[in-house]
C-alpha cells in the first residue's frame, strides 16, 4: 500500500462516524477508530494491545462480531451489548489474501445517538405541526386536498401535515403502522402532493411477488435471459417507475439477496437487467411501508442494517383505528357510498349500528371495518342497515376466537358427490385459508391463529392461489 493509500484508510478511520475496528486473522487488534473508546471502554492505545478472543472474556464485546467472521469467513451482522452498557449493530466483512481469511474489518453504531436523533426528530416534527395549526388557511387547504381520505382526528392530521411538508422533496419516507391502517392511500396522497404527480405511482407488494419471479419483475430483464423471457425484454417495475414514485409495501418480506440489490440501486441509481451488464439511470422517489419493526429485523438477521439506515430517513407512523375513532364515521361513510355505488342501490345506516361500529377495536383497521361494512350491506333485506343486520353478517366471527372460517367449513358438506377424503380436505382448507385471508391482515397472523409456521401458511396461499388483502 502506498502511503497517500495508507493515509487516505487512516483519514476514513478516524474521522468516521462509525466505529471501526480492524482486526489480523489471528484475532489481534490492529486499529480501531478514536470514537470507538467512548462506546467500549477502553482507550484506542489499549484495544490496540490486545485480541478480540480477550475483549470477549473480559465482557468488553458481548459478542465479538470478529469471531464469528473468522469462524464463517463469511459476512456477519449482529446485535453487540458493549462493557459500558450501551447497544450498538454491528457489522463484519472478511479480508481475503491469495484465498485465505488475511483480516476482518467490522463497523458499528451506537443506537443510543440514533434514540437521540430520533427523539429529535419527533419534537421537530412536533413543532412543525403546531406551526401549521396556527395557520387556518393553510388548515383549509388541508381539509380540501385529502378529500376521500376522511381524515378527522388530530392524530392524522398531523401525519397528513408532515406528509404534506416532505412531498417537494426527494426524501424517503417510511410509513409503519398495523396492515390496515391506509398507508397505501397515504402514499398516494404522498404522490399527488409531490413534485411528480404527473409521473407513475408503481404499487409493489413485496410480500405478493413469489422468489423466484422477484428478480425478473422488479429489475426487468434483457431477451433471451432465461426460457420464456419475452421478446425484447422487459423493464422492470423500478424502470415503470421511471419520473414518480415507487412505493414498495411489505418491504420487511424482502428477500436479504433483492435488499442487497435495491440497496445498490439506491446509492448507485442505476439497475441492471437480468442477464444484462448495461447498467440503466433511473430516477424515482422511494416510500416504504411495513407492519413489521424493521430494528429487530436487523437485529435477528433478517434485514440488512445499511439498507435500513437508507429508508428510515422520514419515518412516519400511521396509528391503529382503535386509537382514532373520529375517523370511523368518515370511513363509514365513504364505504356507505362505495357500496351503494357498486351494486345500485341507495342503502342507509340504522342509528343502532353506530354503536357497535364505535366499540369495536377493529384489530385489521380500515380493511376490517369495509369488509364488517361490505357483509352488513349484503346482509340487509332493505335499504336500511341494522344492529340484527349486521350482526348476523359477522355472526360466524363467534366461531373459533372471531374469525368466520371455521363456521364456513362446518356448515360446508362434509363429502360432495365422487368427493375423496383428500379432496374434501383441500377444499376445506382452501375455504379457511380465503376466509382468513379476507379478515387478518398478514400471513404471520394468519400462522399464528392457525398454530403453524409462517413459512407453512405461504406455501398453502401459493398453492390454493390465494392473496391477502392489500392496504386501504
Amino acid at each position: 500500500m502506498s502511503e497517500l493509500d495508507s493515509r487516505i484508510l487512516q483519514t476514513i478511520i478516524e474521522t468516521a462516524h462509525d466505529h471501526f475496528f480492524v482486526v489480523d486473522a489471528d484475532g489481534r487488534v490492529r486499529d480501531v477508530s478514536p470514537a470507538a473508546a467512548a462506546v467500549y471502554g477502553m482507550s484506542r492505545e489499549a484495544l490496540c494491545r490486545t485480541t478480540v478472543q480477550a475483549l470477549e472474556a473480559q465482557g468488553v464485546l458481548k459478542p465479538s462480531i470478529s469471531l464469528e467472521v473468522m469462524r464463517t469467513g463469511r459476512p456477519a451482522q449482529l446485535m453487540q451489548e458493549t462493557g459500558t452498557g450501551r447497544r450498538v449493530i454491528a457489522q463484519a466483512h472478511p479480508v481475503f489474501q491469495a484465498g485465505r481469511l488475511a483480516a476482518v474489518v467490522s463497523r458499528s453504531m451506537d443506537l443510543t445517538d440514533l434514540q437521540l436523533l430520533q427523539e429529535e426528530y419527533a419534537l421537530l416534527q412536533r413543532r412543525f405541526s403546531d406551526h401549521l395549526r396556527r395557520g387556518g388557511g393553510e388548515e383549509a387547504r388541508l381539509e380540501a386536498e385529502l378529500g376521500e381520505l376522511e381524515v378527522r382526528s388530530e392524530v392524522m392530521r398531523e401525519v397528513a401535515r408532515l406528509l404534506k411538508r416532505v412531498a417537494p422533496t426527494d426524501a424517503t419516507v417510511l410509513m409503519l403502522g398495523e396492515s390496515g391502517v391506509g398507508k397505501t392511500a397515504f402514499a398516494r396522497q404522498l404522490h399527488r402532493w409531490s413534485a411528480r404527480h404527473d409521473g407513475p405511482f408503481i404499487d409493489v407488494n413485496c410480500g405478493a411477488i413469489p422468489d423466484s419471479l422477484f428478480e425478473s419483475e422488479m429489475f426487468g430483464y434483457r431477451q433471451g435471459a432465461f426460457s420464456g423471457a419475452a421478446p425484447g425484454g422487459k423493464a422492470g417495475l423500478l424502470e415503470q417507475a421511471e419520473g414518480g414514485t415507487l412505493f414498495l409495501d411489505e418491504i420487511g418480506e424482502l428477500p436479504l439477496a433483492m435488499q442487497t440489490k435495491l440497496l445498490k440501486v439506491i446509492q448507485d441509481g442505476t439497475v441492471t437487467r437480468l442477464g444484462d451488464t448495461r447498467p440503466r439511470r433511473v430516477d424515482f422517489r422511494l416510500v416504504v411501508a411495513t407492519n413489521q419493526d424493521l430494528a429487530r429485523g436487523v437485529e435477528e438477521g433478517r434485514f440488512r442494517l445499511d439498507l435500513y439506515y437508507r429508508l428510515n430517513v422520514i419515518p412516519v407512523t400511521l396509528p391503529p383505528l382503535r386509537e382514532r375513532r373520529e375517523d370511523i364515521p368518515g370511513l363509514v361513510e365513504r364505504q356507505l357510498r362505495r357500496l351503494n355505488a357498486r351494486y345500485g342501490r341507495d342503502k342507509l345506516m340504522g342509528r343502532d349500528v353506530w354503536q357497535e361500529l364505535m366499540g369495536r377495536d377493529w384489530p385489521g383497521n380500515v380493511r376490517e371495518l369495509e369488509n364488517w361494512l361490505e357483509r352488513a350491506w349484503l346482509a340487509a333485506g332493505d335499504d336500511v342497515i341494522r344492529a340484527r343486520a349486521a350482526g348476523e353478517a359477522s355472526a360466524p366471527s363467534a366461531t373459533m376466537a372471531g374469525s368466520p372460517a371455521y363456521a364456513e367449513a362446518s356448515a360446508a358438506t362434509p363429502l360432495g358427490d365422487g368427493e375423496t377424503l383428500r379432496s374434501a380436505l383441500a377444499r376445506i382448507e382452501r375455504e379457511i385459508l380465503a376466509a382468513l385471508c379476507g379478515e387478518l391482515p398478514s400471513t404471520y397472523a394468519i400462522a399464528e391463529r392457525l398454530g403453524i409456521s409462517q413459512p407453512s401458511v405461504v406455501r398453502k396461499l401459493r398453492q390454493h392461489g390465494l392473496r391477502i388483502g392489500r392496504d386501504a
